[in-house]
């Protein structure tokens, strides 16, 4: 019987063992999706306990102190509940994770980051809290301070349209913190016309822009001018979240009137939702095509079932689901919609439903091409799918369809600066996979290959897929000319 998490966690063979250790392991990180806050990781302020740095704002722990019986405000907070009442209430639930991916990750965070070895219970509890608020208060735990002990390269966080990019500007401006910190486009507030949001974000867009978006012209051209100020800034890639998948064919007349609708407050059909969508997506994928950007996908994401406690806590914490529907079709005609436009951009689809991994799978090499390595990405295992059978399951659906070899890898999709021992979680599974193979006969124990594969998978297909290396003179350039 092996000790729990030891040297060789994950790796059942010796060709994944060696793999891991020479190929993978010494891989720098690049985050090319995540949650984290940019003005957090510029102010680089000391964390004041390991609650604070470890369960404010972490959805996945939230979620399963819920599950295990634990009264909101341990949870979320509330008064009279302290961090440590915080942090109690989370030992107290972790051993019921065995099975679910916190077990490892809440082990992981403790031994990567505060070289802490203690099982999380509620005995140990005491113990784990004082060792890692001496850490804390020791020094090295900041935002930035964590995030380069993990070796991460690239960070890219989830940006709104209307942001004034301020804090991603002021850190291209001081350029002294040893990694680089992008911004994410992610319009999903443009495309929603049906939600409340909609004309609130509209006032929010029109300050950014300084003009009135009094016709759909008008917010095209906005939506325009935005992505523009976000390439200046160093953006590379885009983000929406596709919670289901609409298509309808428009023309810009009609998806005109049907903005003009919205405006008045008038009711919008799901036909005419479908058609502004679709026109508004084919109008940003030639935007992103235009400047070399990576579209990113998410999809089948049920969001905010939970009325009450939405209205209690607002989004993202912890009462999202999976959701299924129309994917193929619509799906299709999207991409194929703007591959006859000018274009397909680099694209990376993502579904928070597994069972639709190898229709991705399928879908995406339908449009791969311009001599670009992996240019259509099946995104990695997405939320609740990173997870060992849900990374598996997508890697194995790439590999048997597409190119494995070529797969950008891994993300944190967190908000949390503990996150980056998902990544080692990840490259185990990788290396694991890998060395069954071999072992089984099924591919040769050609040591270049493989650790050339490994290496990609973990780092370099993403640093030439997004191109922030040879992207970083045009924003060097900009910083020194003071346009940024």
């Amino acid at each position: 019987m092996r000790a729990f998490m030891d040297d060789r966690f994950l790796l059942n063979n010796d060709t994944a063992a060696m793999l891991y250790e020479q190929f993978a392991a010494p891989m720098p990180i690049i985050d090319y999706h995540c949650h984290l806050d940019p003005k957090a990781i510029y102010d680089n302020k000391p964390f004041a306990n390991l609650t604070e740095v470890w369960l404010y704002g972490d959805h996945y722990k939230w979620r399963a102190m819920r599950a295990n019986g634990m009264p909101e405000p341990y949870v979320t907070g509330g008064e009279g509940v302290s961090d440590y009442d915080r942090f109690l209430a989370y030992a107290k639930t972790v051993p019921m994770t065995i099975g679910n991916p916190l077990y490892h990750w809440s082990h992981l965070e403790l031994r990567r980051l505060f070289g802490i070895d203690e099982l999380i219970n509620e005995k140990n509890a005491p113990v784990i809290w004082e060792k890692a608020n001496a850490k804390i208060q020791g020094g090295g735990f900041t935002p930035q301070e964590l995030v380069r002990g993990s070796n991460v390269r690239v960070v890219c966080t989830t940006d709104d349209p209307a942001d004034t990019l301020e804090y991603h500007r002021k850190l291209i401006e001081e350029d002294r913190h040893g990694f680089q910190v992008r911004p994410s486009f992610r319009p999903d507030k443009a495309l929603e016309i049906n939600r409340a949001t909609f004309l609130p974000w509209l006032a929010r867009l029109r300050e950014a822009c300084g003009y009135e978006l009094s016709d759909y012209g008008l917010l095209l051209a906005a939506l325009g001018e935005r992505v523009q100020f976000f390439h200046d800034t160093g953006c590379l890639l885009s983000d929406h979240a596709i919670d289901t998948v609409m298509h309808a064919d428009a023309t810009q007349e009609q998806a005109a009137a049907i903005y003009a609708k919205a405006l008045r407050g008038e009711t919008v059909s799901e036909l005419e939702e479908a058609q502004y969508k679709t026109f508004t997506l084919l109008f940003l994928g030639r935007q992103y095509a235009e400047r070399g950007w990576t579209m990113q996908l998410h999809i089948h994401a049920h969001r905010n079932n939970n009325t009450a406690m939405f209205e209690r806590l607002g989004p993202d914490t912890g009462f999202d689901s999976i959701n299924a529907g129309a994917l193929a079709g619509p799906l299709v005609k999207l991409l194929d919609g703007i591959e006859k436009q000018g274009g397909l951009p680099r694209t990376i689809l993502y579904s928070l439903n597994a069972g639709d991994n190898d229709v991705l799978a399928s879908i995406i090499g339908s449009f791969q091409g311009d001599g670009i390595p992996g240019k259509i990405q099946l995104g990695s295992a997405w939320w609740f799918n990173d997870t060992i059978d849900g990374m598996l399951a997508q890697m194995k659906s790439l590999a048997n369809m597409g190119l494995l070899s070529r797969f950008v890898g891994m993300l944190t999709d967190s908000r949390s600066f503990l996150s980056y021992p998902r990544h080692e979680y990840f490259r185990r599974i990788l290396c694991n996979l890998l060395g069954e193979w071999v072992e089984s006969g099924l591919v040769p124990a050609d040591r270049a290959l493989l650790g050339e594969i490994v290496e990609g998978v973990c780092y370099r297909n993403a640093e030439a897929y997004f191109r922030f290396g040879a992207d970083s003179a045009r924003i060097e350039i900009a910083r020194t000319a003071g346009g940024v």
